[in-house]
């Protein structure tokens, strides 16, 4: 058997379903997309970012859907958005003071209130509650590719041998 050399390519997918329910102000399930917002699209950027201040010539390739996409750029589920941080902002005050005796759980309501609020710093005030923006900044600059995917999810790549 010859060797052969390849070569592996791990493609990040980033797809939500469409949840968007104007007709209600507390759809439970807009809530994946916050918390998608919040716990991936958002430390994605920020480590994107960090990478590109060190000078690190990275490459990643990354999905974005349609649905997905739609959603971020609605003004609705942008004020959603704020709206459920601020909410959670103010959970987390409540447990910074409920919890002070408790130095495990302060320093982790601390944590959590600090993450929101910077989530809510990074969206509102450093993107202008605009995320694509901030992913195309990456594939402008060429460390980013953005590709799409077909309803079924279906991603096609090939194996590159030499």
């Amino acid at each position: 058997m010859k060797n052969i050399k390849g070569y592996v390519n791990f493609v990040l997918h980033a797809h939500l379903p469409y949840i968007h329910h104007p007709e209600n102000d507390t759809y439970l399930e807009e809530e994946w997309l916050f918390e998608a917002i919040s716990e991936c699209y958002i430390p994605l950027i920020l480590n994107y970012q960090k990478l590109e201040e060190e000078g690190v010539n990275f490459r990643i390739t990354m999905t974005m859907t349609p649905p997905l996409l739609n959603m971020l750029d609605n003004k609705l589920l942008q004020e959603r958005y704020i709206k459920y941080l601020k909410k959670h902002i103010e959970l987390c005050e409540k447990e910074v003071k409920r919890t002070t005796y408790d130095m495990r759980l302060n320093n982790l309501s601390k944590y959590y209130l600090d993450r929101y609020t910077n989530d809510l710093h990074v969206f509102e005030d450093i993107y202008k509650c605009n995320l694509i923006s901030a992913f195309k900044h990456f594939q402008d600059a060429g460390f980013l590719e953005i590709i799409t995917c077909g309803a079924t999810h279906r991603i096609f790549s090939d194996i590159i041998c030499k």
